[in-house]
């Protein structure tokens, strides 16, 4: 009897170390990657826009690599998507010129980039924002600017 409450004891107990380390390696994981995204919409576009578009843009950046990836979803735009990017160093309610193009331009876009590090400290410091646009919205008809989740 014994035997067997030592070898219970001792199946919790690895049990428990497993449990222990699962949550360490998430933990080391996790503070390394940033969730970011944004609501793709004509009025945060500047000057604003009269569209029934929208959409969202759902990303993450991985600071030990510098690596960014993203997925910009959109729907109801006035026509097809002629170019979409990411653009930056921009506040809210300001325009900036383009930092990453995105390649195609058919929702769902999705890709990745590389980032230097002032390029990580502007996305990270809410500094960027993506646009899509048509060709009656040439400036762009959906925007959304991005910040951490």
């Amino acid at each position: 009897m014994q035997t067997r409450q030592l070898l219970k004891i001792a199946a919790l107990a690895a049990g428990l170390t497993l449990a222990l380390a699962g949550c360490s390696a998430l933990s080391t994981g996790n503070s390394n990657t940033v969730v970011l995204g944004g609501n793709l919409s004509g009025a945060s576009e500047v000057p604003p826009v009269n569209t029934a578009g929208s959409g969202t843009v759902e990303a993450r950046f991985d600071k030990s690599t510098q690596v960014l990836t993203w997925k910009v979803s959109f729907t109801g735009l006035s026509g097809p998507a002629t170019a979409a990017h990411f653009h930056g160093p921009a506040a809210p309610g300001s325009n900036a010129g383009v930092v990453i193009p995105f390649a195609g331009s058919t929702s769902p876009i999705e890709g990745s980039a590389t980032l230097t590090p002032a390029q990580a400290a502007d996305l990270l410091a809410g500094k960027w924002y993506a646009n899509v646009h048509t060709a009656a919205n040439k400036g762009g008809e959906v925007r959304a600017q991005i910040s951490v989740r």
